[in-house]
């Protein structure tokens, strides 16, 4: 990918991930327990745990293994979550996190549309896959908004050690770009 894309929506700007977005990161949600709870890191307790994050996603970045947007309020520019897919072929692996204070407000699924609308548009990618918890009903729920169906119980397939150190059972959502059809 030659250059990393800025999406827009009617509410939203998705924009590339920056180093100078850890201050933001760290404190609207990355040390928050509530946000964190289903995701396969603990809170952040200081910020440099955030910047260590942001360098990882930076380097999967450069390497071609990802791309992270951070959310904002379009009229705002306030920086509101983050949400990335990762590529591996010609499958990408959706994933998000939003601000408390945006919980319920439309606005995980107005970004997920829009990552999945653009991916689906990308020649080089044919699968999209996202992964929830089990007992993560809202993230479950956006999926489901985007159009994403929800294929699989996959037993103690994730590590959420905000809610146990053992793996959990996830729900596995997919949307196929080019629909094997039955011809008879």
């Amino acid at each position: 990918m030659s250059q990393h894309p800025r999406l827009e929506t009617e509410r939203l700007l998705l924009r590339k991930l920056a180093l100078r977005d850890a201050d933001a990161i760290f404190s609207s949600y990355a040390q928050d327990p509530e946000v964190t709870r289903y995701l396969p890191w603990k809170p952040h307790l200081k910020k440099t745990e955030t910047i260590a994050f942001i360098k990882r996603f930076l380097a999967d970045y450069h390497t071609g293994l990802s791309l992270n947007w951070i959310i904002e309020k379009s009229e705002t520019t306030e920086l509101t979550g983050m949400i990335a897919l990762k590529i591996n072929g010609l499958k990408t692996t959706l994933g998000f996190a939003l601000a408390k204070h945006y919980w319920g407000q439309g606005v995980a699924t107005e970004a997920a549309s829009a990552v999945i609308d653009w991916t689906l548009l990308q020649p080089e990618y044919e699968l999209i896959e996202a992964f929830c918890d089990a007992e993560n009903s809202a993230s479950a729920s956006v999926l489901e908004k985007t159009g994403m169906k929800r294929e699989s119980l996959l037993r103690r397939f994730g590590v959420h050690p905000n809610v146990s150190p053992n793996p959990r059972d996830c729900w596995r959502f997919t949307l196929i770009k080019h629909p094997i059809t039955e011809q008879g």
